[in-house]
């Protein structure tokens, strides 16, 4: 028989500085911000008396923790992050809010300001 999932997502934004030393690009080489949005997903199971597969108020409390360590930060001293490139911190997002909440399956990072997102998730 097939178990059947729920998936919930919550948003969180955050500003923060990076430069990328290895960038081809000389714009991207010196230090410069963007706005980042965060989709973080989480799967599992609904609970069968409380009807949620996590209380929202637990969740955004945890991401509240994730948010604290990267707004108005210097990417490139976050510890645990490497280069502070999309894929790198769609990743470190992911670790984060897993360590935290082990329903976690999907982290989707966007700077709309450049058109660009990154979708992390493991198999």
């Amino acid at each position: 028989m097939k178990r059947a999932l729920t998936e919930i997502t919550q948003q969180f934004g955050f500003d923060a500085a990076h430069f990328l030393e290895q960038s081809p690009l000389g714009s991207n080489r010196r230090m410069h911000g963007h706005s980042f949005y965060a989709e973080v997903t989480l799967r599992g199971e609904p609970d069968a008396d409380k009807g949620w597969v996590r209380d929202f108020t637990g969740v955004n409390t945890a991401l509240s923790e994730v948010r604290g360590e990267l707004d108005h930060q210097l990417l490139n001293e976050i510890a645990g992050l490497g280069a502070p490139t999309l894929e790198n911190l769609a990743r470190y997002i992911y670790r984060e809010a897993k360590n935290r909440m082990p329903e976690v399956c999907r982290v989707r990072l966007s700077r709309p300001s450049s058109g660009q997102s990154c979708v992390y998730e493991e198999s």
